[in-house]
């Protein structure tokens, strides 16, 4: 195992698994999700990952948490991640590690080794069977502290990771420019993605104003 990793059977089982983290007292927590498939204008999302979001994680003694493989977005904030805990929370049987004993399926994908703690569920075996147990994560490991999620591009599993957290009543800061799943968000485009954009909790901002994204970052992680 790169991080340190608790595993989990349920759902319900997820506020014991992140207490079993360590992690002490609870804390303002950023939520990253996303893709790289078809991702548009790739320099400003790296960028506003390693200037922006990083950086405001940092400021607000935060914690980050996102889907942990070694890709995408993921790959960039795992990059981008020192001074901060990096929970990468994941389906068992949808990632590959050194020394794992499980049968992966035949997409499954590395974890990224700059994370430091994962929240294994050893429920399901398809990609986004994460995504309920990702937003119990972050709801757990904020426990009443100020919480957004950062969505980048992604695709329609992307959707469901966004409907998860507005369930938890988090909000949601749609990075527009970036593809895919955020510009159709952005655009009302498609009935999933337009009821997510008529949220009270969610917010678009185009990933090339940094001053904007850094400030919705200040507001939401301050609560």
């Amino acid at each position: 195992m790169l991080g340190r990793a608790v595993f989990v059977d349920s759902v319900d089982g997820v506020p014991a698994a992140v207490a079993a983290l360590g992690l002490g007292a609870p804390r303002p927590v950023l939520v990253l999700v996303g893709g790289a498939g078809g991702l548009t204008g790739s320099a400003s999302s790296g960028a506003v990952l390693t200037d922006v979001i990083a950086p405001a994680v940092r400021a607000h003694a935060a914690a980050a948490v996102d889907g942990g493989t070694d890709s995408g977005v993921m790959r960039l904030l795992g990059r981008a991640a020192e001074g901060f805990p990096l929970v990468g929370v994941a389906a068992l049987d949808t990632v590959t590690y050194p020394g794992h004993t499980h049968n992966p399926i035949a997409d499954a994908a590395p974890l990224e080794p700059h994370h430091t703690h994962f929240v294994l569920a050893r429920e399901g075996r398809a990609w986004g069977d994460e995504a309920p147990y990702l937003a119990a994560a972050a709801t757990a490991l904020a426990a009443g502290r100020p919480s957004v999620t950062v969505l980048i591009n992604g695709g329609e599993l992307t959707l469901n990771d966004a409907e998860h957290s507005l369930a938890e009543g988090r909000p949601v800061l749609v990075l527009s420019g970036t593809g895919r799943a955020a510009d159709r968000i952005a655009a009302h485009a498609g009935e999933r993605a337009a009821a997510i954009a008529r949220s009270p909790l969610v917010r678009v901002v185009d990933v090339t104003d940094r001053d904007r994204v850094a400030a919705g970052l200040d507001e939401l992680l301050s609560g």
